[in-house]
């Protein structure tokens, strides 16, 4: 099983790059980030037409995630991250899909750094550390997957010492990512290329994809029972070299069958 997480930057503006990738790799699973559209703005007809389900959870403007699946049932289980009821922001959504409980987000980038807004970033990731303890106590195989807007490490970031005082970057958010991981999550990508050097997101500004000065901040955190089910996994870098694409490329693994 294939499974892939993309933030496409405005689904309907990026859809010819969207559709292309899903008919040239056709990944079985895929959980999209910042469609950038309200709910009846998604595109599901074309999706449709490419040969998947969906289920979203849009917003005006900003944010909005998404699951997609190719040739299987969809059943969605949640769209609000639980422990502030009053954070309407779309961020997250979650489905069993095949017997494994998706989880698809969206953090907050949180900049700038210190304020509000890194506040905010910080208090999501608490709610979701919480959220993925529930998680790993219901023991089943759990995926959660999408842009989490952390560079783990300085491997994962072009010139670490820029970008010190970036919110993608800080001590306190690379401490949580750690956190996070250290409940019993495995870093799928790391994984597989431990010392590589690997970028999921290159700036549309000073040809950053061109000198290849990227970040690793999409990721894949897998449950104990797919740590060693998953068999592959890599970036569909070319991507971002195409035509009106999204400065994100998309990010897949494989997991193979129980």
């Amino acid at each position: 099983m294939k499974i892939a997480t993309y933030n496409v930057n405005g689904v309907n503006g990026r859809l010819p790059v969207l559709l292309r990738w899903l008919q040239e790799t056709t990944p079985d699973i895929v959980c999209l980030q910042e469609l950038k559209a309200p709910g009846e703005k998604f595109p599901e007809e074309a999706i449709r037409d490419a040969g998947y389900n969906a289920i979203w959870h849009g917003q005006k403007s900003w944010n909005g995630v998404a699951i997609l699946t190719r040739n299987l049932p969809i059943e969605e289980v949640g769209r609000v991250l639980p422990g502030d009821p009053e954070d309407v922001q779309s961020r997250y959504i979650e489905a069993n899909v095949n017997g494994i409980r998706i989880a698809c987000l969206y953090l907050p980038n949180g900049n700038p750094a210190p304020g509000p807004k890194f506040d905010y970033k910080l208090g999501w990731f608490k709610r979701l550390a919480a959220h993925t303890q529930t998680l790993l106590a219901m023991d089943v195989p759990v995926v959660i997957t999408g842009d989490f807007n952390v560079m783990p490490t300085e491997l994962d970031v072009y010139k670490p010492e820029r970008w010190l005082d970036d919110a993608l970057f800080r001590p306190e958010v690379r401490a949580a990512f750690r956190e996070l991981v250290a409940q019993g999550w495995t870093d799928a990508i790391r994984k597989l290329y431990p010392d590589e050097k690997i970028y999921t997101f290159w700036d549309y500004f000073r040809n950053a994809y061109g000198r290849d000065a990227g970040l690793r901040i999409d990721h894949f955190l897998l449950s104990p029972h797919l740590e060693g089910r998953l068999t592959a996994g890599g970036v569909d870098r070319y991507v971002r070299g195409w035509e009106k694409t999204s400065d994100h490329a998309p990010v897949w693994i494989e997991i193979s069958e129980s």
